[in-house]
């Protein structure tokens, strides 16, 4: 075959025609202004080489389809390496080897390499773009833009690692005097590449794309890397798809055009898979090639960003990269070929090895990560464990002990729910999602779950719902946190054309009140949830104060997903106020509610922890009016003790008991931090446990003179329905949620509404807990019965009550459910929350059941003559209180179900309760 003369290739000093005028050969097309700046470490000098190329082509217009879901919403060259995309590598490379002037092709997602590189100006270089309308291959993307190359120009990939001389591949093109110079590698495995046989003198004899092992002759691959001269794009046909290695290359070499491949010696990576993203971050750490590491090396093989906090008891082993601003707390394990982008949140005791986190990723408490990758704001909650080769993409969720079994894809956006077990990919479906509220209102961790933005979206629903012009009052606790968030809470509500009355820092209860009694259409108070200082809890209620309806959350969540947001314009904005005196106002209703005379009379002397909280604004006042001799602890606020952990709770009520006997007082109250919830010792420093005092209540209130109705949970003792129904009252019996129990308070004839969590509710001020005047009350009903509180204890019936977490996968929950009411057919049963199943008693100890015995038996009810048994569901019949019973109830948050069981004695509630966990179990497990 006669060689065909290519005009100007084969000789160096030969004049080239340019494929434009030369008045336009430093125009730049298709650019944009940066949106935004980054910063970057100090750069080291460029290198500008004697007659370099003017110009370097870099292909960003990749898909990346095989490291989905990385790439799912961003192009393969904007993924991180090292904690910078793959791209600002191979900026970097080529502006150090004197390459100022760069083309950027773009297609994938162009709009994100274009808004993070901009003009180039923060790296020291000058990057133009060329934008392909359709993919068009690697050879047909360079093609589309030969207008800004009319001289010899070097193309390299953006989602590749190398460290390459460039200046050898350049001298080596132009010494041989070459059209296409290919930069090959000698690899072990050759099959993802395509493989080049060479002569001595470099000249390429032939290419083969992707071969399998029979049709292997070399293992010197294309690099994808080329030094080119502006004639190639004579041989690529304009705007239709070609590829230099398939379908150029072979195409000029049949014509004997002068192409040559230089074997080069540096490092490169196709980055191309999980496990060569996971190759080349382990390279990075390595020292395998030559980049620069965004941080500080604090010692060998550890590398710090900028303002990233590491605790001492942290644990790191070398090699490390830890991002910018990024957080890690005691106890956690850092193992080596870990990387941690910037922003990151590791909390107490997880572990990470070999694991790659991307930017403002959040891993929880005793959360564990091997050889997997997390994408850029993906949570995995405390106790997660994700395994290797797991991907979980942006802004997924992986919930509470959740278990990603190995190499399975959680897709951008996905939720996998608590204590869920996944070992197959998650692309299109979320796994159960919880909704936006759940029992306690708005829910999550403060500033990952709950962020200003999102929070500031709740608010905005919530404000779409009410009519423009409405009032919602607003509250908050002492953390700083919550002051964040109801400002966010704030702007949404007013950009809905609802006007914000702000009572700022006040009790919960005050603000619950002032809605009720302003007149206003609803209200939100923030709070750190209790025993968990990083999560907060956003309470949503309704104009009489109490918790938003199902039919109003479902109103607000169907707003806030499908973003139906209402918009004032002008004048049309809600406003801004302040209510003067609010919290003095709901001090004074609170002490009208109160037989106030008699518990003067009393004189009480009294111990109260206010918790560092807001019910210390009311205290004084309340103090003063009912004539206690009172010592306080813990009376001002304080943002450290808003969510106080377990042991410090308990730490306080041991002190608060001290005090009291060796003061003599006739009582101890501990307040929660917002003034909701309370926890009493009597007289001789006893705690008084939660579910006695709930039954304390009830007895105190029963055996007044009245005839109001008491609203309990379905958990609640029989106990408290034989105390009710003794005095010719009647029980009401409600969900165990506070939503539930504050609609249960506003039932006609009901006086009283308690739960076994330390919260009551007395409707005579407003239907919702208030520890404040449950104190109140407190004291008047012992100063009414002329008794203290330990005697008033003492005589108290003691329940036997059995309470279990049984372990129910989110799958099973729903079968669980199914096979409990096959299994309990003849029993009655009520269905007011969950499923609870009444058993008569057998014999002088309840009911237990003779051996073998399993739910469902036939029989009757068994009750004591004179009962009337309530129906499925009957909220208000009298009920079959002699009777045993067991309660299943699915939990709504975690992959548990909850159990209890009351009998006559321990040993009868803890064999019903283990027939029924049996059960469960029994259910959980069938498939």
């Amino acid at each position: 075959m006669n060689p065909v003369r290519f005009l100007g290739v084969g000789d160096p000093t030969a004049v080239r025609r340019p494929l434009r005028p030369a008045s336009q050969a430093g125009r730049r097309t298709d650019k944009e202004p940066r949106l935004h700046g980054h910063n970057r470490l100090a750069l080291p000098a460029s290198r500008p080489k004697q007659g370099s190329p003017v110009k370097a082509v870099i292909m960003a217009g990749g898909e990346g389809t095989r490291l989905r879901p990385l790439t799912a919403n961003q192009p393969k060259p904007m993924l991180p390496v090292g904690n910078r995309p793959i791209m600002e590598h191979i900026v970097r490379h080529v502006r150090d080897y004197g390459f100022k002037d760069i083309v950027v092709t773009v297609q994938f997602l162009a709009s994100q390499v274009r808004n993070y590189f901009g003009d180039g100006a923060d790296m020291d270089v000058d990057l133009a773009y060329a934008t392909e309308p359709t993919p068009l291959g690697t050879a047909g993307s360079v093609r589309n833009a030969a207008e800004m190359l009319g001289e010899t120009f070097v193309v390299i990939s953006g989602d590749a690692l190398t460290d390459i001389d460039l200046d050898e591949v350049v001298s080596f093109h132009r010494r041989r005097g070459a059209l296409a110079t290919v930069v090959l590698k000698r690899v072990p495995n050759p099959l993802e590449f395509g493989i080049v046989i060479t002569e001595d003198d470099g000249r390429i004899e032939r290419f083969l794309e992707k071969p399998h092992w029979g049709q292997v002759f070399s293992d010197t691959i294309n690099t994808g890397i080329y030094v080119l001269e502006p004639e190639v794009f004579e041989h690529i046909p304009d705007g239709q798809p070609s590829d230099f290695a398939s379908d150029v290359f072979p195409k000029l070499l049949d014509q004997g055009a002068p192409l040559f491949g230089f074997v080069a010696e540096g490092y490169w990576e196709d980055v191309g898979s999980l496990e060569a993203y996971q190759r080349a971050h382990q390279d990075i750490l390595d020292g395998r090639v030559k980049v620069d590491v965004r941080g500080f090396e604090v010692r060998p093989g550890v590398w710090l960003g900028e303002g990233a906090e590491i605790d001492p008891d942290a644990v790191l082993t070398a090699p490390v990269l830890i991002g910018d601003f990024t957080k890690v707390e005691a106890g956690v394990r850092l193992r080596e070929y870990s990387v941690v982008g910037s922003g990151v949140i590791v909390k107490r005791d997880a572990f990470l090895h070999r694991a790659i986190v991307h930017d403002n990723a959040y891993i929880g408490p005793g959360a564990s990560l091997r050889g997997c990758v997390v994408g850029r704001s993906a949570d995995v909650k405390e106790g997660g464990r994700v395994e290797d080769g797991v991907v979980v993409g942006d802004n997924a969720h992986i919930g509470r002990g959740a278990i990603l079994q190995p190499n399975v894809k959680v897709y951008p956006y996905k939720t996998v729910e608590s204590g869920a077990i996944v070992t197959k990919s998650i692309i299109w479906e979320g796994r159960g999602a919880r909704g936006l509220f759940d029992e306690n209102g708005v829910t999550g961790i403060g500033n990952v779950d709950l962020t200003p933005e999102m929070v500031l979206r709740v608010a905005t629903a919530f404000g779409s719902t009410l009519k423009k012009g409405s009032r919602v009052t607003l509250g908050r606790d002492a953390s700083r946190v919550s002051r964040a968030l109801k400002r966010a809470i704030i702007a949404g509500l007013n950009s809905a054309g609802v006007t914000c009355e702000d009572l700022e820092l006040a009790p919960a209860p005050s603000v619950r009140f002032s809605a009720a009694r302003m007149g206003a259409s609803g209200g939100m108070y923030v709070r750190t949830a209790p025993q968990d200082s990083q999560s907060v809890e956003l309470a949503v209620f309704g104009g009489d104060g109490s918790d938003v309806d199902e039919a109003t959350r479902r109103r607000i969540e169907r707003t806030y997903y499908r973003e139906e947001f209402r918009r004032a314009f002008g004048q049309e904005m809600g406003e801004l106020r302040y209510p003067p005196r609010a919290v003095e106002h709901y001090a004074v209703a609170l002490v009208h509610s109160l037989d106030d005379a008699v518990v003067r009379h009393r004189r009480f002397k009294v111990v109260i922890d206010a918790g560092g909280g807001t019910a210390s604004l009311v205290l004084p006042h309340l103090l003063s009016r009912l004539s206690l001799d009172s010592l306080i602890v813990n009376g001002h606020l304080d943002e450290n003790r808003v969510a106080p952990t377990e042991g410090e709770r308990q730490a306080d009520l041991d002190r608060l008991a001290r005090l009291v006997t060796a003061s003599g007082a006739d009582l101890g109250v501990l307040f929660d931090a917002v003034g909701e919830r309370i926890v009493l010792v009597d007289e001789r420093g006893a705690i008084v446990g939660l579910d006695r005092a709930l039954l304390l209540y009830v007895d105190l209130i029963v055996r007044t003179d009245g005839d109001g109705g008491i609203a309990v949970p379905v958990s609640t003792t029989r106990l408290a329905a034989e105390m009710v129904t003794r005095h010719g009252r009647q029980v009401h019996w409600s969900k165990r949620s506070t939503s539930a129990i504050m609609r249960a308070a506003q039932r006609d004839g009901v006086v009283f509404a308690g739960a076994e969590s330390g919260g009551y509710v007395f409707p005579v001020l407003h239907p919702a807990y208030d520890g404040l005047l449950s104190f109140g009350k407190l004291l008047e009903l012992l100063a009414v019965h002329d008794t203290t509180l330990g005697a008033a204890v003492d005589a108290l019936p003691e329940p036997s009550v059995v309470r279990r977490r049984v372990p129910t996968p989110w799958e099973r929950k729903g079968a669980v459910m199914r096979l409990v009411v096959e299994a309990t057919k003849g029993r009655r049963v009520d269905d007011t929350d969950g499923v609870k199943v009444f058993h008569p008693p057998a014999g002088p100890g309840g009911s237990g059941g003779p051996a073998g015995w399993s739910p469902g038996g036939s029989g009757g009810s068994g009750g004591p003559a004179g009962w009337s048994p309530g129906g499925s569901g009957d909220e208000d019949g009298a009920g079959p209180w002699g009777d045993d019973w067991a309660l299943v109830i699915p939990d709504t948050v975690e992959p548990v179900t909850h159990l209890w069981a009351e009998a006559g004695d321990e040993a009868a509630a803890t064999a019903l309760a283990d027939e029924y966990e049996t059960l469960i179990r029994r259910a959980a497990e069938l498939e």
